[in-house]
């Protein structure tokens, strides 16, 4: 049981932490139908007034125009006012059923949209709603924005039965759901015309950071103040939101040692795969219908290009998470031997920003599987090639569906057996979290 698992005062923070979310999750709908949208065009339209805000032009320059003079435009907390969930709220159009040329960037070969595609352009969006929620009143006309937008993490995204079609229109809508000093928390929807009807196809939590104009220091934001009690439960629940994320990574498998459930577990682990009546301790043996954890990894090496920067010239984030999502459904598709169906991903973090001539490592490791359902943690590492080190940058974690039960995936090493760990913890958060 989960109380087991974080204990039991984490555990009740996790279960507050839950309804106040799927609280939010239907409540922050209400300001998708009460209130009036501010209509944002294409995504293609959207990205170039982006550029537009940032005072930068189209096209690669090796060496981008500095922004070091927007610096004294940074405002102070007490300067900006307080905005509303409504203000930030709009949506924008990808307009697969016109555009054929979009058809075959987003179109995979079954004739569904790809779904690496879209979060890339809900990572994208996110931020669009960030700079709907920022207000400067006494930034002179003219100057560009003095803020640098970064993606900070991926809290969650769910994903409905309903199948993206790649030749109809898909919106994307959203708004400021919660601030900090700092950073803001964005929901984005997902939705696609069937029959006549808008049907959800995904919901998303990003955690957004605003920086100073040369990303090198924090920048503040407008404080939300709720225009009514709708916002009042979406602003309680990304508060707790934000306590229950620091929870979880204080106890992480990687800085604690697991509970006893787990240590349970792990002694149960060794005891199925060593033979019985032998000495021969270092043997270990695969039970039947099981695969080792060592033999269940896909890997990509990606050399990044300019196409693939944001607008602060570094590796954009959503081109990471189309990245590793693509490299991940390759590997529970191999494991499985049938298409699966991806169903959540949770706590997609951005450790470092990386520079676009990076050479990026993509490891995608099935770590947990239970009856039809598979978990993969995906790493990724940049490589620095004139010195073989390597950093990781960001860890991503998705769970998928078979068709049928699929084989159940065992470590052999310690390592392997953390990883097992925190992808059983993942799989049951997330589980739990849609019941």
């Amino acid at each position: 049981m989960l109380a087991s698992l974080f204990g039991t005062g984490s555990f009740r923070v996790f279960l507050k932490a839950k309804n106040l979310l799927q609280v939010a999750i239907k409540k922050s709908s209400h300001i998708q139908n009460s209130a009036v949208a501010n209509k944002s065009g294409t995504m293609a339209e959207v990205k170039k007034e982006m550029l537009k805000r940032f005072g930068l032009q189209p096209g690669y320059i090796r060496e981008p125009k500095s922004r070091e003079k927007l610096l004294e435009f940074q405002p102070k907390m007490e300067d900006l006012p307080a905005r509303s969930m409504q203000d930030s709220f709009t949506y924008a159009i990808i307009p697969l059923s016109t555009d054929p040329v979009l058809q075959d960037m987003y179109i995979n070969f079954m004739g569904f949209v790809r779904l690496g595609r879209l979060l890339e352009d809900m990572d994208f969006f996110a931020a669009w709603c960030c700079h709907q929620h920022l207000k400067l009143p006494n930034l002179p006309e003219g100057v560009p924005l003095p803020y640098s937008i970064v993606t900070i993490l991926v809290d969650r995204i769910d994903f409905t039965n309903v199948q993206a079609s790649g030749t109809q229109d898909i919106r994307l809508s959203g708004h400021v759901s919660w601030v900090g000093t700092s950073s803001m928390e964005v929901v984005v929807w997902l939705e696609q015309m069937v029959d006549e009807e808008y049907q959800k196809l995904t919901r998303a939590l990003f955690l957004m950071g605003a920086r100073n104009a040369t990303n090198t220091g924090a920048a503040p934001v407008n404080p939300i103040q709720p225009a009514n009690e709708e916002e009042q439960v979406i602003l309680a629940g990304g508060a707790d939101r934000k306590k229950q994320r620091q929870v979880l990574s204080a106890q992480s498998v990687f800085k604690v040692e697991p509970n006893a459930q787990e240590e349970s577990l792990m002694y149960d682990l060794y005891k199925r795969t060593t033979p019985r009546h032998t000495l021969e301790l270092n043997k270990r043996i695969l039970p039947p219908n099981c695969r080792w954890m060592e033999d269940s990894f896909q890997m990509s090496t990606i050399l990044s290009f300019p196409e693939h920067r944001n607008n602060h010239n570094r590796v954009f984030g959503g081109f990471l998470m189309r990245s590793a999502l693509e490299i991940s459904w390759t590997a529970a598709f191999l494991f499985c031997k049938s298409r699966p169906k991806l169903k959540h991903i949770s706590d997609v973090s951005f450790v470092k920003p990386i520079s676009v001539d990076s050479f990026i490592r993509m490891t995608a490791y099935v770590v947990y599987t239970k009856l039809n359902c598979i978990q993969i943690m995906t790493v990724a590492d940049v490589l620095d090639a004139h010195t073989g080190n390597q950093v990781t940058t960001n860890v991503f974690n998705y769970t998928f569906s078979a068709p049928d039960t699929v084989s159940e995936v065992l470590p052999r090493s310690y390592n392997e057996t953390m990883w097992y760990i925190h992808g059983r913890r993942k799989f049951k958060a997330s589980r739990d979290l849609n019941s």
